[in-house]
């Protein structure tokens, strides 16, 4: 393989959350609290009044929460619902 083409298998991984990195400033406790949050509320992420609890009990700032859903998403650790909101898929809240 050229260089070129590792480069691009390398980045087609990181795409499919083979490679995905947690947010920069964001702990692997601080992931953790963003499970037990999102799994004190339901799974499901769909409005402000999903996302401030979330806040609130990580220490997260919204952006950083957006960010970790985003990482979830990508590690297929959470799924996108029809509504728009988002849905963890693991721990307690594995279907």
């Amino acid at each position: 393989m050229t260089r070129p083409t590792i480069l691009l298998t390398i980045a087609a991984f990181g795409l499919s959350g083979c490679l995905a990195l947690p947010p920069d400033g964001v702990s692997a406790e601080q992931i953790a609290a963003y499970d037990a949050a999102v799994t004190s509320i339901g799974c499901d992420m769909v409005a402000e009044s999903d996302y401030l609890p979330v806040e609130l009990q990580t220490g997260l700032t919204r952006e950083q929460v957006i960010q970790v859903t985003e990482y979830k998403l990508a590690r297929e650790e959470a799924v996108k619902l029809s509504d728009g909101g988002v849905r963890l898929t693991t721990g307690a809240c594995a279907a």
